[in-house]
């Protein structure tokens, strides 16, 4: 009688071990499968293309030499079933036969800089960061230079990329 219990002992445990690896793998299964979706919906939107949209800033003839012109573009982007239209504002600077768009956003905490045509400066209201007409920082706060935006020049008109 012993010999059949040790047996029945052994069997028990090879069935333990069994059920016990199956539960893994099903585990292991669906957690890589969780893994592979969630991963994906956090990825896959930066690996996207954008495509490049070129908007209208302005005329490259009305634009002062060396001079920030502030210029207000019309931004359309889909947002699910709509469409959703914001305004961005960006310096236009001229110099010879090219063209910089700066942004009009301090690099500091996002606040809207303006042109001191006196002082010859870009001023950020908010806690007096200053930048010169390139937008390279002279005094204050902001971190880092205004950024650039890409600008391309079609016939008169000075096109940039939001």
């Amino acid at each position: 009688m012993h010999e059949t219990y040790a047996a029945g002992t052994a069997q028990q445990t090879g069935r333990r071990q069994f059920l016990s690896r199956v539960i893994a793998a099903l585990q292991g299964t669906i957690g890589g499968a969780l893994g592979i979706v969630l991963g994906g919906a956090v990825v896959a939107p930066g690996l996207v293309r954008r495509q490049a949209n070129w908007l209208t800033a302005g005329a490259l003839s009305a634009l002062p030499a060396d001079t920030p012109t502030p210029v207000t573009v019309r931004v359309a982007r889909e947002d699910g079933y709509n469409q959703v239209v914001s305004r961005e504002v960006v310096f236009l600077v001229k110099s010879g036969d090219g063209v910089t768009a700066l942004s009009a956003t301090c690099t500091h905490l996002g606040c809207r800089v303006s042109w001191v045509a006196d002082a010859k400066e870009l001023r950020c209201p908010c806690h007096g960061g200053r930048f010169d007409a390139a937008g390279v920082v002279k005094d204050g706060p902001p971190p880092s230079p205004l950024a650039r935006l890409q600008t391309k020049v079609e016939g008169d008109q000075v096109l940039v990329q939001l």
